[in-house]
């Protein structure tokens, strides 16, 4: 084997840190802050918070997580991004769950806006606050 397929295999592995972010955050279920990853995972051999943040950032731009401004957290995405970045998230503000919608037809109008004040967008998020529907359910 030479040693560019061995470098590509490897690229594909996430490494030990990697891993363990990824499990806890998928574990949680719920949006995490990256000071909550690095407590929780203190004691597996995560011990700054630039370990947590360099895992988060490239968690993001493998598609698997998204930044949540309005939180500050981190959310594990339900499927991998396509690249183009999410449109819209929802947030529940009673329970803490997250949900991506990507929809053709608000990106579109998302671009056009920011042309339209003469801005490039390149990646385009709306957060949503309110109520999932278990929390609605409750609420009834």
């Amino acid at each position: 084997m030479d040693a560019s397929a061995s470098e590509e295999r490897q690229a594909l592995r996430p490494g030990r840190n990697q891993q363990l972010v990824y499990d806890a955050m998928l574990k949680s279920g719920r949006p995490m802050r990256a000071y909550e990853l690095l407590k929780l995972l203190h004691a597996d051999g995560i011990r700054s918070p630039l370990q947590v943040y360099r895992v988060l950032d490239k968690l993001v731009r493998e598609g698997k997580a998204r930044k949540i401004e309005t939180l500050h957290a981190f959310a594990i995405c339900g499927k991998p991004s396509n690249g183009g970045g999410q449109v819209a998230v929802t947030i529940c503000t009673q329970c803490g769950q997250t949900d991506a919608i990507e929809d053709a037809e608000l990106k579109r109008q998302l671009a056009k806006l920011s042309r339209g004040s003469g801005f490039l967008a390149e990646t385009a998020t709306v957060e949503l606050a309110g109520l999932c529907l278990g929390c609605q359910e409750v609420e009834a």
